[in-house]
């Protein structure tokens, strides 16, 4: 088949590596312009279009995909198939149309579930168990097309959102070459989505981040897991003789605990800082005060004093 591939992060680069590496043939990618990274003037890398380079294949990265400048120029290579995936634009119908197949694309969830920007970290955070990634053949409706092929992987229990991404980007690319050989040769039988079983994925805020300690203890837990690398699980730490300190709280394990205020430190010795929750109480591993590195609990306690009875929220 004659494919154009649109893909802008990490999560894409399998399966284009996969296509380079099948009898199908990669006319172009088309990726988003070049972005500066948050607080800085350099722009932030792009896999797919290193990759791409260093294939000498032809890069499009139009500010809109469904400009007609940008659908002439996808005209312009008559594609038999647009593979998409993490790409960061939705196409309209009219754009889809351009290819002969129209376009599938690499999701990764167990759609109806988790369809929106973020479901690796949704899954996670809602303390899924297992995930996967889903093939779809796309309509102009954001990932509700029928699915042509999934595939299902277990998440581990203190897996977090960066560790399970690359895992299921590795499992995805396979997957899509099968849809194109099952669409190639008529075969694919795809599977309308239940709309009823459908669940929301959306874009990932700072906000997410606050700790709510009335919560049990696996849910901060999970919280903590699935927004990392970014935005990362915070709390404030209500210091007696200062303002109150910022901390991430990177690794965490849930303990047993008597029943006491959500957020109030129980201990703090030694290798062991616990904090009590709505559900049980956290045992925190590593965290990192505003503006410091990550440190070990027993770094933290030895340069920060927290005390039994203090506050975090």
């Amino acid at each position: 088949m004659r494919v154009i591939m649109m893909g802008t992060g990490p999560f894409a680069s399998p399966t284009l590596g996969q296509l380079y590496l099948s009898r199908h043939q990669v006319l172009a990618l088309v990726t988003r312009p070049p972005r500066p990274m948050h607080g800085k003037s350099q722009a932030q890398a792009n896999p797919m279009r290193e990759l791409a380079v260093a294939h000498g294949t032809p890069v499009h990265q139009p500010e809109s995909i469904n400009t007609p400048a940008a659908r002439a120029v996808l005209a312009s290579y008559r594609p038999d198939l647009f593979v998409v995936c993490d790409y960061g634009q939705i196409l309209a119908g009219e754009t889809i149309e351009i290819a002969r197949f129209g376009g599938i694309n690499l999701h990764a969830s167990l759609l109806p579930k988790y369809r929106g920007a973020a479901p690796i970290n949704w899954a996670i955070y809602r303390g899924e168990t297992e995930t996967g990634v889903t093939i779809i053949h796309m309509t102009s409706r954001i990932d509700a097309g029928p699915a042509i092929a999934q595939a299902r992987a277990p998440i581990g229990a203190d897996e977090t959102a960066a560790e399970l991404e690359p895992r299921l980007a590795e499992l995805g690319a396979p997957a899509v070459l099968s849809a194109i050989d099952a669409l190639e040769s008529g075969a694919a039988r795809p599977i309308e989505q239940n709309p009823t079983e459908a669940t929301r994925a959306p874009r990932l805020k700072k906000e997410f981040g606050l700790i709510d300690w009335s919560r049990p203890a696996e849910a901060i837990k999970n919280q903590i897991r699935a927004l990392q690398p970014w935005p990362k699980t915070y709390t404030f730490w209500h210091r007696p003789d200062g303002e109150p300190l910022r901390l991430i709280l990177e690794r965490v394990h849930v303990v047993p605990a008597l029943p006491a205020e959500p957020g109030t430190v129980l201990e703090a010795k030694d290798e062991k800082l616990v904090v009590a929750t709505g559900e049980k109480a956290l045992l925190i591993d590593a965290i990192q005060p505003a503006g410091k590195r990550v440190l070990s609990a027993a770094e933290f306690l030895r340069g920060y004093g927290v005390r039994p009875g203090e506050v975090f929220g």
